[in-house]
């Protein structure tokens, strides 16, 4: 058979736009679909009120409302294998910028556009929590079938052509790393000076963020200019790295990466023998298209994956596409400090400590996590996150408390290990359609409750921090309930496993039961780590990329 292309790759962002690069340097005609746009910096703006960090207005990186979704709240997750039995009203249908709706952005580049850019490798633990701590019930907690060490190469291949500063010597949790990053870390901020010395009191070891930006010129884009819209926005220089301005541009220079803007995947479709994929059916506008391809790459994000695999009817024949979504439950403390601390320097963050990742085993506690410094909060959201308790929400007296205290107030807070739960899942809805008459992802479950055990843990560690470090008063509480923590950093609903019915790709993100159909997101994670995950993205879209090469 003849194939339009050699590969198609669904989605461009972090994953998907690494693949594709890679596959698109090495010779192979590449076709890669993206359902957002590819706007400017002037397109993405800096509306204060509408951004991917403060979404209640809307938000400046996409999806648009024609790709809503249906929430279940906790409350009604029981219902969730029988949607057909609930009442109206238990579910609610929820637009991209809505709570509940667990947005990624959707433009090329993906979230990487728009990002924080935090590039952590995940801790050696982090690949085998089930061995390391036993299977909390009710969980679907388990080991990877890859470890540390056959990632750590990728990890160094992300790091350098991604572009990342940091200093491996500081990184005290990670064995020794082969080459430094290619670029050092940012200057040390105000807040990240205070809180050095709040860690040393404390007799913490601390730790330059690595960041997927331009500490110094590098790979011809310019040096990060310290502006006060980072995450959230794009970069008015190009000094935040993502896939959109290193591989797919790389792969675009060699003239086989093809890029189609606006396309919404539908289906991916299998030759009469049901084990291998000939090609993908999408939309462009309300034109569908089928093209075909030797091979087929899923990157649309773990929420968006699943809901293909499962409107293709691949890889879930042990009902686990859709299941163990996770994300990261976020915890720390805010704090008012008596001078001040805001020096207005970007992106903000600069320090964190990675004391308490493992090892809290002497206080029952499965995981851990990383806690580090805020990034620069633009006024409004400080206003909206970092309100003390009995300030009014509105008038003067609101005004003036933040005119007062904006540049005296700071946060430490950090993801946690996600305990994983089979019931925290993606289905497709049976009764609410998109634009194009595709039902759409529902969303139901939590994260496990050992998760918020854990996240207790480092709140007080959190609080513990910042009393060092000089606070005057410090406010927030430790999360209490368990919730669906699949936003921002989604993951592990295609989970690599060995055996075929405890996930769905294997080590090499091929799905099982299926020859040329493969997942390059951070669905495959199994467990989602205490640190951001898109650098193990990132490593793991490198290595997938080597496989599709010399499968061999």
């Amino acid at each position: 058979m003849k194939f339009d292309y050699d590969l198609i790759v669904i989605g461009s962002g972090a994953g998907g736009g690494v693949v594709a690069g890679v596959l698109a340097e090495a010779g192979q005609r590449v076709l890669l679909l993206e359902r957002g746009g590819e706007p400017s910096f002037a397109e993405v703006g800096r509306d204060h009120l509408r951004n991917q960090r403060l979404s209640h207005y809307g938000h400046n990186a996409g999806p648009d409302a024609n790709h809503p979704r249906v929430y279940l709240p906790p409350a009604h997750s029981s219902l969730a294998a029988d949607p057909l039995r609930l009442r109206e009203g238990d579910a609610k249908m929820v637009e991209p910028w809505d709570g509940g709706y667990h947005a990624n952005a959707a433009i090329v580049g993906g979230g990487t556009r728009v990002y924080g850019a935090q590039a952590w490798r995940f801790h050696p633990l982090d690949f085998k929590m089930a061995s390391t701590y036993g299977i909390p019930e009710g969980s679907s907690l388990a080991d990877w079938p890859i470890d540390y060490q056959e990632l750590a190469p990728f990890y160094e291949q992300a790091e350098h052509e991604i572009g990342v500063c940091g200093q491996a010597s500081a990184m005290f949790h990670l064995p020794e790393y082969r080459r430094d990053y290619p670029m050092p870390p940012m200057a040390l901020t105000k807040q990240g000076a205070t809180y050095r010395k709040g860690a040393e009191a404390l007799g913490w070891r601390t730790l330059p963020v690595p960041l997927a930006i331009n500490s110094t010129e590098y790979l011809g884009r310019p040096a990060c200019t310290r502006c006060q819209h980072c995450v959230g926005f794009a970069c008015p220089v190009d000094a935040k790295n993502g896939s959109q301005n290193t591989l797919i541009t790389r792969g675009k220079l060699t003239g086989r990466l093809f890029l189609q803007t606006g396309a919404m995947a539908s289906k991916i479709e299998l030759e009469p023998n049901g084990k291998r994929a000939s090609g993908v059916t999408y939309f462009v506008g309300d034109e569908a298209k089928t093209t075909t391809a030797e091979q087929i790459v899923v990157a649309a994000g773990a929420i968006e994956s699943a809901r293909l695999l499962q409107l293709s009817g691949i890889g879930n024949q042990n009902d686990q596409v859709g299941r163990h979504l996770q994300g990261h439950v976020y915890v720390g403390a805010t704090a008012l400090f008596p001078n001040e601390i805001w020096d207005g320097l970007g992106p903000g963050v600069s320090t964190a400590t990675t004391e308490w990742s493992h090892g809290n085993q002497s206080a029952g506690i499965i995981g851990g996590g990383m806690l580090a410094d805020e990034f620069i909060l633009l006024p409004i959201i400080a206003w909206k996150r970092y309100r003390a308790p009995g300030v009014p929400t509105w008038g003067k007296e609101a005004k003036d408390w933040l005119r007062n205290h904006y540049r005296h107030l700071s946060d430490i807070k950090g993801p946690v290990q996600d305990i994983p739960s089979p019931d925290a899942r993606v289905t497709l809805d049976p009764r609410v359609k998109d634009r194009w008459g595709l039902p759409v992802a529902r969303l139901s479950g939590t994260t496990h409750p050992e998760t918020i055990r854990t996240g207790q843990f480092m709140q007080k560690k959190a609080v513990e921090w910042l009393q060092a470090s000089g606070a005057k008063q410090i406010w927030g509480s430790p999360p209490t309930t368990p919730y669906l923590s699949g936003g921002q950093h989604q993951a592990g609903t295609c989970r690599m496993s060995d055996d075929p019915s405890a996930g769905v790709v294997d080590r090499n993100g091929r799905v099982h039961g299926f020859e040329n159909v493969f997942v390059g997101d951070g669905s495959v994670h199994v467990t989602n780590g205490g640190f951001n995950p898109v650098l193990t993205i990132f490593a793991l879209a490198f290595r997938l990329g080597a496989f599709l090469t010399h499968p061999g």
